[in-house]
């Protein structure tokens, strides 16, 4: 199997070049003829890749593909199958790239030098707002909110009973699990632990487990925000983290940071390898695979926001109505004007 090799290192298979000939052409002719995807066509956000890494390249679109350009060629990436594009360092993005990005409902974060912070995203996977009037609800009730943050919390402390603790209570047990994580991964793996310590504005400042921790969380941060805002959520309302625009994605991305950006950062530090940030994004890319994390992900979210239901969000129409303060909703699409609704006069 022929492997190209993106300007980061990595590998994308046949897979990704079979699956981006297979992309819908119309008549033969280039992208602008191409019509964007009807949404029941997208491939469902628990089903897709979960991210790729490029630097130094210009991402451009062939039909309802993404491609990256460098001076060793082209790479072709299926729009459709896509989480999450990160744009590293001297990295150019044309416009009909990003029209067919946003199309197909994937993440688009920029990032600095190693990949410390994203910066934008494309649009939901749905039109149907369902699970943002419902994060909106619970997170504006105090007694709601409380919770789903128990309810995080609980996620990380199987088989004990949270219910009864204060949110003061519940921070003091997670930051005692996390330094247990740190202390245990550290002799696991050889790798000397001292204390999580980074500069958001300089990467290369901090040891070389501080690096290989922020570069292992970025990934999981970008893969947490896909998830949430193709289901048609807000990252900015959390739960427990508040303030900030990626407030929810903290909040979701820290549910498997022991499970999984953690041990990943401590095992590729122990490897000594020339380039912490690449080798991290690697193999953290390779855990997310193993672990199914993104469909975990997707079925965590929409459990914590009390969705049951195993229909798939984005399958929801292009469904609009109208509030009324009395009835909830009304049809959208139609003319008032002469309708008696049987109101008492105001």
């Amino acid at each position: 199997m022929m492997n190209v090799q993106t300007t980061d290192g990595d590998n994308l298979t046949d897979d990704y070049v079979e699956a981006a000939e297979r992309q819908p052409k119309k008549n033969g002719h280039s992208h602008m003829g191409t019509p964007p995807p009807e949404i029941s066509e997208l491939v469902r956000a628990e089903d897709r890749l979960s991210f790729a890494y490029f630097e130094h390249c210009t991402i451009g679109r062939d039909d309802n593909a993404i491609t990256a350009t460098d001076s060793a060629g082209v790479t072709h990436i299926p729009a459709a199958t896509l989480s999450v594009l990160m744009l590293g360092p001297g990295t150019r993005v044309t416009h009909q790239a990003m029209t067919v990005i946003g199309e197909n409902g994937a993440t688009v974060i920029w990032v600095g030098e190693r990949g410390v912070r994203m910066y934008a995203f494309g649009k939901p996977l749905t039109h149907s707002s369902v699970l943002l009037q419902r994060q909106a609800a619970l997170v504006s009730n105090t007694r709601k909110r409380l919770n789903v943050a128990r309810q995080m919390y609980q996620m990380r402390f199987p088989g004990e009973d949270v219910s009864g603790l204060t949110m003061q209570q519940l921070r003091g047990r997670e930051g005692a699990r996390i330094r247990r994580v740190y202390r245990e991964c550290s002799a696991r793996t050889g790798v000397e632990w001292d204390k999580r310590t980074y500069d958001h504005d300089d990467f290369m400042a901090g040891s070389e487990i501080n690096k290989a921790l922020s570069a292992a969380h970025t990934c999981l941060y970008g893969l947490a925000h896909a998830a949430i805002v193709a289901l048609g959520c807000s990252p900015g309302l959390g739960f427990v983290h508040v303030g900030h625009e990626q407030s929810f994605v903290y909040d979701i991305a820290d549910l498997y940071k022991a499970e999984l950006s953690i041990p990943v950062a401590f095992e590729t530090a122990a490897t000594q390898p020339e380039d912490v940030g690449s080798a991290v994004r690697h193999n953290v890319r390779d855990a997310i695979y193993d672990l199914s994390l993104l469909k975990r992900m997707v079925k965590d979210i929409r459990t914590l926001l009390g969705e049951s239901s195993s229909d798939d969000v984005q399958s929801a129409g292009d469904h609009v109505g109208l509030w009324d303060e009395r009835l909830g909703e009304v049809s959208a699409g139609k003319s008032y004007a002469d309708d008696e609704w049987g109101y008492e006069e105001w």
